[in-house]
């Protein structure tokens, strides 16, 4: 993996601006028609609400609801569709399945409605995935997510604010953590450059570590060793001339 693999495209800009576009269409229609979508939300624990789980991301109480998850979905996604465009509809995708699913099993019985579950499932993705590749590029980002929305964390718990939706952040950050354990990404691993970088390496079997003991002495190879192999051999024979010069030195 090298810089050169992160390639800027038109979907970093696209995929986040079509996505938040959506929903304010949707908050749009809803108070223009004066439509009831609230109650395609996720009501926990109830065979009807389970249809939350695919609606409630694109449902906002009100302009600041919709305002406060705009600005985190377009950067989060951004940085998704950039850093990780071969994952990123998936995690969109199973993201907001089962957040959704866990605020439907744990929530409390009202109407879970917003983006934020799957926001909190972006943050934590991006979090965790870049600590696990250890790329440096990756861990950077790692390290300005949780500068920007660390303080979010705080709101996965119940006793922070009542009037929030904690049971949906706390199955976003679970969904975001797992889903960087199911989705590997071995492009951002190191190359392997030597036999001994192999996780099948045996050193027992290397001609070369054989020279070694199990403290990390040099143990010098014998005359009758089987292992040894003759790296340059000649049919003729080489007569070698050793000439001695006499320098004569003078202060």
């Amino acid at each position: 993996m090298s810089d050169n693999d992160f390639k800027f495209s038109n979907a970093v800009i696209g995929l986040p601006l079509f996505f938040v576009l959506f929903l304010w269409v949707i908050y749009w229609l809803q108070i223009r028609f004066d439509f009831d979508f609230y109650r395609y939300g996720i009501y926990p624990r109830d065979f009807i609400g389970l249809r939350g789980i695919l609606f409630s991301p694109f449902i906002h109480e009100n302009l600041e609801h919709l305002y406060n998850n705009s600005i985190p979905l377009v950067i989060l996604l951004a940085a998704m569709q950039f850093f990780y465009p071969k994952q990123t509809f998936g995690v969109i995708g199973y993201g907001i399945v089962f957040s959704g699913l866990i605020t439907w099993i744990v929530g409390r019985e009202n109407f879970h409605i917003g983006a934020s579950g799957l926001i909190y499932v972006l943050v934590s993705f991006v979090f965790f995935k870049g600590i696990q590749t250890r790329y440096y590029r990756l861990v950077a980002l790692s390290l300005t997510v949780i500068l920007l929305y660390g303080g979010m964390i705080w709101y996965v718990f119940p006793d922070v604010d009542q009037s929030i939706s904690w049971e949906g952040h706390l199955g976003g950050f679970i969904t975001g953590f797992v889903l960087t354990i199911f989705y590997r990404t071995p492009e951002y691993s190191k190359p392997i450059v030597y036999d001994w970088q192999r996780p099948d390496f045996d050193p027992s079997s290397d001609p070369f570590m054989k020279h070694f003991d199990e403290e990390g002495n040099f143990i010098p190879a014998s005359s009758d060793d089987e292992d040894i192999v003759e790296y340059f051999s000649s049919s003729h024979l080489v007569n070698y001339i050793i000439t001695k010069t006499d320098l004569d030195t003078e202060d």
